[in-house]
């Protein structure tokens, strides 16, 4: 039996932490004997971790990276909170030199880059060491393992980092797994050199796991709501485009849809204080409304009219595949990988990325209930489960299975 470890940063609720889950909730574990490490055991996702996982105790050091400074200097990690301050310094400084108009990426770089030297190796050596999320630092240099896999969930032509720094992590993996056709093109097209390494595997969903968490009965106003409902599950976050979806709300209510339409939005994010001021800017907190963090967002997904992504950029979004699996209409902004997700007019519709685009795209499937009925005629004839997709990992793991 080999003995692989997964690396990732903790549970809180997400799309690449839901992937996680059911990549594991699939695992074989008759072959594999499968280590969980999580820089800080936290989030309503850590109850779903099967039983089969060896969950790692929680290392003090790497809990830093969900903490802020603050917290960081009251735990007395000093020299990782130097290196934090000092990323953010350079960050900004050396961001303004390179152009970059979003430093955040890089700086993420940086904060590892600086707090690699004061952070304790991990003593026990495996077979396969997988990193699930970006950046990748741990595994590259605090792990040993015969082979190292790390994965890419988003559309790397909009991160801007440091190429040359991130290729010498990239160096030391032997596979990189991208979660769709798209990702992997956009990724190479910023890392040519990287093509061999370069595998696609799509996140593993489970048809059976969402429909039954979608019947779960819900007490939030949705269920009683009689408007025609637009659901989006998301970060609150500019990479959702949650934003644009409020501007795309104030468009429609100025042509005449008041009282017709209602958003629900379930999610969290470091961009809820503006996006509520938006709202209120606005004046609709009675039609977009915000429904916060829920471990189960499929009941409300289940419950919409139309499922919308208006997001600016994605990898693979993993709740576009949910609202398939749940037979929903969907409408996506054309972000750079919406082609792998969705074929625009046959299982779902893709509008121009822009405020405009969202509510002309909302305004029409509003407007064609026979469009909406045979998406999601389209939708329930198709099989959306992927269990076989693990064979690939297995593959690249060394099993010729």
């Amino acid at each position: 039996m080999k003995r692989i470890l997964i690396a990732s940063y903790d549970m809180e609720v997400g799309g690449v932490e839901r992937s996680l889950i059911s990549m594991l909730e699939n695992f074989d574990y008759g072959a594999y004997a499968v280590d969980l490490m999580l820089y800080r055991h936290q989030g309503d996702f850590m109850s779903m971790i099967p039983s089969e996982v060896k969950l790692l105790g929680e290392n003090a050091a790497y809990a830093t990276f969900r903490m802020s400074v603050g917290e960081v200097v009251r735990e007395r990690k000093y020299g990782i909170a130097i290196s934090r301050i000092v990323s953010k310094l350079a960050a900004t400084y050396m961001g303004k030199r390179k152009g970059l108009a979003e430093p955040g990426y890089y700086q993420m770089q940086l904060m590892w880059r600086y707090a690699l030297p004061v952070l304790p190796k991990h003593e026990t050596e495996y077979e396969i060491a997988i990193s699930y999320l970006w950046p990748h630092d741990f595994v590259a240099e605090k792990v040993r393992a015969k082979k190292k896999i790390a994965w890419i969930h988003t559309d790397y032509s909009t991160v801007e980092t440091d190429v040359a720094l991130d290729l010498k992590v990239w160096d030391k993996f032997d596979h990189i797994v991208a979660v769709s056709e798209a990702c992997r093109t956009s990724f190479l097209a910023k890392y040519g050199p990287l093509e061999r390494k370069v595998t696609v595997m799509e996140n593993i969903t489970s048809p059976e796991f969402v429909r039954s968490m979608a019947r779960q009965p819900v007490e939030d106003a949705i269920s009683r709501d009689p408007r025609f409902k637009l659901v989006t599950v998301a970060r609150l976050s500019n990479a959702k485009g949650i934003d644009q979806a409020v501007h795309a709300m104030k468009l429609l209510y100025d042509r005449g849809f008041a009282g017709k339409l209602a958003w629900y939005v379930v999610g969290y994010g470091g961009d809820e204080a503006g996006i509520r001021e938006l709202i209120a800017q606005y004046g609709l907190e009675d039609s977009f409304i915000l429904l916060g963090k829920k471990t189960n967002p499929y009941p409300y997904i289940g419950a919409c009219d139309l499922y919308v992504q208006p997001s600016r950029y994605e990898g693979k979004a993993v709740t576009v595949t949910e609202a398939k699996i749940l037979g929903r209409p969907i409408l996506i902004t054309n972000y750079t990988t919406a082609a792998s997700q969705v074929e625009d007019g046959v299982d779902g519709v893709i509008c121009e990325l822009s405020v405009e685009g969202i509510a002309a795209g909302i305004e029409r499937l509003y407007e064609d209930e026979r469009l909406r009925n045979e998406l999601t005629a389209c939708l329930n004839r198709r099989d959306h489960g992927n269990s076989e997709e693990l064979t690939k990992l297995y593959r690249l793991m060394g099993d010729q299975r």
